[in-house]
């Protein structure tokens, strides 16, 4: 499983928006709907 369907899937179980765990994540709304997209990565 890719990394970009693993996060949105667990986001998903956890009934998270992007909003949300960006805010736990300390990043932007924009970076977390870029993971899911694949458009970008985390290193």
């Amino acid at each position: 499983m890719k990394f970009c369907d693993n996060i949105q899937k667990l986001r998903k179980e956890k009934h998270m928006s992007q909003e949300q765990l960006a805010e736990k994540l300390n990043v932007s709304r924009q970076a977390v709907s870029k993971w899911e997209l694949g458009v970008s990565i985390v290193k």
